[in-house]
């Protein structure tokens, strides 16, 4: 995680952060062109995710029902503002997964995001507050393609496709197959995972959460791996951790086609 120092204008955020942000060290850790977030140094630590307006719903959703399961961070408070979305969560102890001495071990880290999977996906979904995330991941999947907008980075990544339109045919013929029936994370990636000292502390950016098809968690667990390592030589390795018995091939080949499009 990169921490740039910076500063705020208090005048320009809702009063009820005033308290957090006054006096405190303050650093930008975006890491999207569509949020921005604030890490405060103060007390124990909070992010402050800011949004447009109802763009972090699900994230607040979401993040409070994980942490309900002792695997998310507290969210302190989602307020809304004129034209913004505000979510203060406290920070989780340690540092996220692509940390230097996570790296350095790259064959223990793949296990260990394997078997932290395969525990999250053990859990009972009830309650959960998307209980179909497959029906929206497949409707902005067509929404996209019909509309010209995909990735052209997952052409080539993992199991790529030539074309958009090679990849929709995909899509067209077996996303139908994906279940909903597996607590997600949804964007199961090293940033988002923190360890405390090889220890599982909390996932983070559960926006992309929800009840549906394993495969995609496992997707994103084999992408990581290979985008944050520059090998994928390590894909086995996390598979296995997982439990093979519960993983099939061809749907890692189908949600790699709907990523195109989301």
């Amino acid at each position: 995680m990169r921490l740039t120092p910076t500063t705020v204008a208090l005048g320009e955020y809702p009063a009820q952060l005033h308290p957090f942000l006054r006096g405190a060290a303050l650093y930008d850790s975006s890491s999207s062109p569509n949020a921005k977030v604030l890490f405060i140094d103060k007390d124990g630590g909070y992010f402050l995710k800011i949004g447009r307006v109802a763009d972090l719903d699900r994230e607040y959703e979401m993040t409070r029902y994980f942490h309900s399961k002792g695997l998310a961070p507290g969210v302190v408070a989602y307020l809304f503002d004129i034209g913004h979305d505000y979510l203060l969560t406290e920070k989780a102890p340690g540092e996220d997964g692509v940390a230097a001495k996570y790296l350095a071990q790259p064959k223990k880290l793949a296990e260990l995001l394997g078997e932290r999977l395969a525990l999250l996906h053990s859990l009972d979904p009830a309650g959960c507050p998307v209980p179909n995330h497959t029906e929206r991941y497949l409707f902005r999947a067509e929404q996209n393609y019909r509309a010209g907008i995909c990735d052209q980075r997952y052409f080539s990544d993992n199991w790529g496709y030539a074309s958009a339109d090679e990849a929709w045919r995909v899509v067209e013929k077996h996303g139908k197959r994906l279940k909903t029936d597996t607590l997600l994370h949804g964007d199961y990636c090293l940033p988002n995972i923190i360890l405390n000292d090889w220890r599982f502390s909390a996932f983070v950016d559960l926006d992309g959460g929800g009840v549906g098809d394993r495969h995609i968690d496992l997707f994103w667990g084999a992408w990581t791996l290979a985008f944050n390592l520059k090998t994928d030589q390590y894909r086995s390795r996390f598979l296995d951790a997982y439990g093979r018995g519960s993983v099939d091939e061809e749907m890692l080949r189908v949600v790699a086609a709907c990523e195109v499009f989301d």
